[in-house]
């Protein structure tokens, strides 16, 4: 059964936003007493914490679909719809947020670190908060905002200072547990260790986390193995720590050439591994060859510069020295990292020049509108409503899209699509004048949209000569004389 899991692929979906009321005001000798309709409440967030009891992501591989709560619609009496709840998903310390393409959102390193995955959609307008001088009891009201949706890969990196790296079955785990009060499963065959373990050490006045990561073999920097599911797990640390079986059985391997086949696997995988700072340990000493074979690879390995310590995790010997080594690695890492400086507040005012939208001719003929205002108006418009539809023209002709539309050659009755192309609005355009409150009618109608527009009247006229030619032709007899 699974019980670690280090990646899995979410689908995250926040709450909608709810719907705003459209209500008049009625007492008793005072039936109209002017518009009341709440606005929608906001749809809840997905929120991903980082929370330092969780240690896998085990929770989401078996449940992956996850969604907040919509807001609540807007009432009458000027009461406003309750918003959604926010979901927050507590994930391990380490974890990288990334989307399907690969490309990293958010790096959670510390308790208490959030992202927000997706948002969840505004709340739409009561028709008491789009009463205007002008407008004075609208007949409509806004619809909410659909909460976004968004696929995200959660990887688990280990927040760890030491990575404790080599063959299966080198002692790593063994090492791991009597440098720190960590449990391994401890066991004479390979591939014992499935999961990363961590412990804590403590070694004069510096406690660090120690890493133990499943044995590594050749290619697995191309996923032989176990190598290339854990290597993301030593991306983090201070330093490595190649271990070295010195009692090894098998005849075609030694120390050396297992710390040059380890190297190899790093430098493929990348990342930086190939450029951390380095030590060796020599384990097995207790075993009278390992200790014998030890000394002998002990003035080549110094050599090529790395720091060597013979050690025995069983018998307890050279541990001291080699925990007080590592404490002194970290503390220097640590004191040569930049100081975390609290985040500076960023303003970027919108450019004089920017109007928010952009609008493009198509090879079709299709004249497109993108920006942020425009879609989410769109989005918030009740099509089924005149006075609505009517709104939003006053709206996007404020905003300038009728004169951009003119720049950019277009005439009446020429097609308009707001938003992508997946998921747009399509209309024939005919210029507006804006509307005055004398120009609207009975609530929720728009007299604009009741006149006759140009591009349909053209339609209707060509369908007309066509029916009238398809009548003379049935009414056709070629032997009358």
């Amino acid at each position: 059964m699974t019980t670690f899991v280090d990646r899995v692929e979410l689908h995250v979906a926040a709450g909608n936003g709810g719907h705003g009321c459209a209500s008049v005001h009625r007492e008793k000798f005072k039936p109209l007493g002017g518009p009341d309709g709440g606005n929608g409440g906001r749809g809840g967030d997905v929120i991903l914490t980082v929370d330092q009891s969780v240690t896998t992501l085990l929770e989401y591989h078996h449940s992956p679909h996850r969604k907040a709560t919509n807001g609540k619609p807007g009432e009458g009496g000027n009461r406003s719809g309750k918003d959604g709840q926010d979901l927050v998903l507590f994930v391990p310390d380490g974890t990288v947020v990334l989307d399907k393409a690969g490309n990293v959102l958010a790096d959670l390193v510390g308790h208490g670190t959030s992202y927000v995955a997706a948002q969840g959609g505004r709340g739409g307008l009561g028709n008491a908060a789009l009463a205007s001088a002008r407008r004075k009891a609208p007949g409509f009201a806004l619809l909410g905002e659909p909460g976004d949706m968004q696929d995200v890969v959660l990887e688990l990196k280990t927040v760890a200072d030491v990575a404790l790296v080599g063959y299966p079955s080198a002692g790593k785990s063994s090492l791991i547990s009597v440098l720190s009060a960590a449990k391994p499963k401890i066991a004479d065959y390979p591939f014992t260790t499935l999961v990363p373990n961590l412990g804590v050490v403590t070694a004069g006045s510096t406690v660090y986390t120690i890493a133990d990561v499943p044995g590594l073999i050749p290619g697995a920097s191309q996923g032989k193995g176990l190598g290339l599911e854990f290597l993301r797990h030593v991306e983090r640390c201070s330093v490595l720590v190649h271990v070295l079986d010195t009692a090894t059985l098998e005849s075609d391997r030694d120390p050396v050439s297992d710390l040059d086949i380890i190297e190899e696997e790093l430098r493929q995988y990348g990342a930086g591994l190939d450029k951390r700072p380095r030590m060796v340990v020599l384990n097995k000493i207790d075993v009278p060859d390992g200790k014998d074979l030890a000394e002998m690879v002990r003035p080549e390995l110094e050599e090529r510069g790395y720091r060597v310590f013979e050690v025995s995790a069983v018998a307890h010997m050279g541990l001291k020295e080699l925990s007080f080594a590592l404490a002194d690695v970290v503390a220097k890492a640590r004191a040569a990292k930049p100081k975390e400086e609290a985040t500076r507040i960023v303003i970027r005012p919108k450019a004089v020049d920017d109007a928010g939208f952009t609008v493009t001719r198509e090879e079709d003929g299709l004249y497109r509108v993108r920006g942020e205002k425009p879609e989410r108006w769109v989005r918030q418009t009740d099509f089924n409503n005149d006075e609505a539809v009517g709104y939003l023209a006053d709206r996007l002709n404020r905003l300038g899209v009728e004169e951009e539309l003119m720049k950019a050659g277009a005439r009446s009755g020429d097609g308009v699509a707001i938003g992508p192309e997946d998921n747009a609005v399509v209309f024939d355009w005919e210029p507006t004048v804006m509307a005055g409150a004398e120009m609207l009618g009975r609530r929720g109608e728009d007299h604009r949209l009741e006149a006759p527009r140009p591009a349909a009247q053209r339609r209707r006229d060509k369908q007309a000569e066509r029916d009238e030619s398809e009548r003379e032709y049935d009414d056709f007899d070629p032997f009358e004389k």
